[in-house]
Formats: C-alpha cells, sequence, structure tokens
C-alpha cells in the first residue's frame, strides 16, 4: 500500500508538470501504473521509486511519473463524428478557401501513440483526388517520448488495428510483419511527431486550419483548462476550427471560441469572419 505522504506528493508534481487532477484517494490507479514504470526503472517497489524521484534533481524521475499516470488511451477513428465532419465538411470548406496553390495544417495536440493522426492521413490520403493539389500537413505532438516512439513507428498489435479500423483501411494503408501491422510509408510520412506538453508555450508550432484536441482537457483543473484554451486560440487561424472530445465543452472556459450550431465538439474563433460559419453551413 502507497503512503498517503507519497500520494500527495505525486499528485502535486503530476498537476505541476502536465494539469493532471490526481484525487488523492487514487493509491490503486498509482499501484497499477508505476509498478511497471519501477520494474523498467530497476526499483523495487513503488515506493523506492518516489523516494529517488524526491531526491533526483534531474527531475527526469518525476517526469517519468507524470507520463505513466497520464492516459494514453485512443484508437483508430475513435468516435467516427469529428472525422465524418472532417473529411465531409472542414475539408471541402478549407480546400475552397485555401485554393489549389495553398496550404492546410492539422494539430492532433496530446496524440499518445498516433493513431488520430494516422487516421486523418488515412483520409487525406483516400481524399487526394478531391483536394486540388492542396498540401496538408499533420502535426502530432504528445508530452510522453516514449509513447511518441511507439507513434513515430506506425507498428501496431492486432488488437489495436481492430479498434475502430475498418478491414478496408487496414488492407489499404498497413503492411502485415507476423502478428504485428505496420502503417505504409506513404501514410507515415504525411505526419511529423514532435513533444510538446499543452501546459508550455507551444506558439513556435506555428497556426493552423485545424486543431484536434480531444479527451484531453477532461484530466485538467478549470485554471489549466482556460491557460489551454487561450493558447490554443492563438493557434487557430482566424477562419479555422477547434474539434473537441463529446464530454468537453469551452461554455465557461473559453470567449475566445464558439461552438458551431449542430455540430457536436466543434468551435470557431469567435472574432473569426461570419463568412467562416456561413461557408462551413452551405458545405
Amino acid at each position: 500500500m502507497i503512503k498517503q505522504d507519497d500520494i500527495t506528493f505525486v499528485a502535486r508534481e503530476s498537476l505541476k508538470r502536465s494539469g493532471l487532477v490526481l484525487s488523492v484517494d487514487k493509491g490503486y490507479l498509482l499501484e497499477s501504473r508505476l509498478a511497471p514504470l519501477a520494474r523498467d526503472e530497476g526499483y523495487p517497489s513503488i515506493e523506492a521509486l518516489i523516494s529517488s524521484a524526491r531526491r533526483d534533481n534531474s527531475d527526469r524521475l518525476l517526469w517519468a511519473i507524470t507520463e505513466a499516470l497520464a492516459t494514453h488511451e485512443t484508437f483508430f477513428f475513435r468516435d467516427n463524428t469529428p472525422f465524418d465532419l472532417f473529411k465531409n465538411e472542414i475539408l471541402p470548406v478549407l480546400s475552397r478557401s485555401r485554393g489549389s496553390v495553398g496550404k492546410l495544417r492539422v494539430w492532433c495536440g496530446a496524440c499518445s501513440s498516433g493513431q488520430e493522426p494516422y487516421s486523418l492521413a488515412m483520409i487525406l490520403e483516400e481524399e487526394r483526388a478531391r483536394l486540388n493539389g492542396l498540401q496538408v500537413e499533420i502535426v502530432a505532438t504528445d508530452m510522453a517520448p516514449r509513447i511518441l516512439e511507439k507513434a513515430k513507428s506506425g507498428v501496431y498489435s492486432q488488437f489495436e488495428v481492430q479498434r475502430g479500423l475498418p478491414i478496408q483501411r487496414l488492407i489499404s494503408h498497413f503492411e502485415q510483419n507476423g502478428d504485428q501491422w505496420r502503417i505504409k510509408p506513404n501514410i507515415r510520412q504525411m505526419v511529423t511527431f514532435k513533444r510538446q506538453n499543452l501546459l508550455e508555450n507551444f506558439g513556435a508550432l506555428g497556426q493552423f486550419d485545424v486543431i484536434f484536441c480531444r479527451n484531453v482537457l477532461i484530466y485538467f483543473d478549470t485554471e489549466a483548462k482556460k491557460q489551454v484554451l487561450t493558447n490554443l486560440a492563438r493557434q487557430t487561424a482566424n477562419d479555422g476550427y477547434l474539434i473537441m472530445g463529446a464530454a468537453e465543452t469551452v461554455v465557461g472556459l473559453s470567449k475566445q471560441y464558439a461552438p458551431v450550431e449542430g455540430r457536436r465538439g466543434l468551435y470557431l474563433r469567435n472574432d473569426g469572419p461570419p463568412s467562416a460559419r456561413k461557408k462551413f453551413a452551405a458545405a
């Protein structure tokens, strides 16, 4: 059993680094997620791992603990609605407004092991003929280096590809190697992975036409949510879109975004041109 003092310490340090709100009664969560980390790091127990983290001036162990506690649950085409919106409504609108010589930038924040950005890349490959030469860049970020390495590899187990991925897309976009599947090079090359903590300044990433930030803010406290949304608005093009999870909202948290009526989880910049909303409604 993990001591209450250790739980409080880990909860405080994880909140500071990632915005993750960890209730002090979640000792069972620490045990299930930190036991593998303790083994990997060569410690005989979770208590020994935490004790060492308290003395670690480099901060490496505390970051490793924070990453282990973060939720990395994801799968291909998770909740089809945002992907249908992207394919059937957002892409037609933005391809018209950006023109054949333009460029479309998409950002997947907190991308975990990469299924979301790769899902978007598959859609873009399949819709290439309708994009009229529009160049598309997908940037995918996460704060956890280990999970980013998996995402970059594009290698998934049989279980992972069976979650949300239609058989036609599996055949078209993956190569099988034993009991594993690897995304084909043309799809992997469409996504650039970078390490980025959403609580830190991400202005260097530049502006984006579409930002996917789904099922992330639900783990943050109110102030962290407000700050992240403020920063996201700065990185959203004037007529760009923010896509959040079905259980998330900007209501009461941000004045920079307004929901698009009838499109669950979709938001536009409040100060964007009225034509953006009209174009979307007509798509």
